[in-house]
């Protein structure tokens, strides 16, 4: 009997722990919807999505939607803020290190003309073709939270 119990626990251990392990889930493009404003994610160059320290996976189909859906959660609970970049659509990045885009020329899902980029040499290419400004992830949050 004693046997059993540390094998169901170790079994349920081993459940939990892999239950909360943080690390980002694979977007479905056309099939996945936006936690926040529920449209589906399709655009390869602009989703974007959040991870719990619990491991639970948001997904978002522009940063716009995670920055507004950061306003509901406490910052404590985020593991991993991560977007696509427009140079390689699909690729996921860490949004906290990416450099920003807000042109014009660069149309974006939810109409803020918000683009992230892998290097700041990427966005000031891109923002020599397209205009507009550039910002790091905390000026972002300020810029879209005023």
């Amino acid at each position: 009997m004693h046997n059993i119990f540390k094998i169901f626990f170790g079994f349920v251990s081993i459940v939990a722990i892999n239950g909360c392990n943080s690390s980002p889930q694979p977007i479905g493009y056309g099939t996945d919807g936006c936690h926040f404003c529920r449209m589906t994610i399709v655009d390869q160059q602009h989703a974007a999505q959040i991870v719990t320290t619990k491991g639970k996976a948001y997904k978002f189909d522009a940063v716009e939607c995670m920055v507004n859906h950061l306003k509901e959660k406490d910052s404590n609970s985020i593991a991993m803020y991560l977007c696509n970049y427009y140079t390689e659509p699909g690729k996921l990045i860490d949004a906290t290190k990416a450099t920003f885009l807000i042109s014009e020329g660069v149309p974006s899902p939810m109409g803020e003309f918000l683009t992230a980029f892998d290097t700041a040499s990427d966005a000031e290419m891109a923002q020599t073709q397209h205009g507009g400004k550039l910002f790091t992830w905390n000026e972002l949050l300020t810029e879209l939270n005023e």
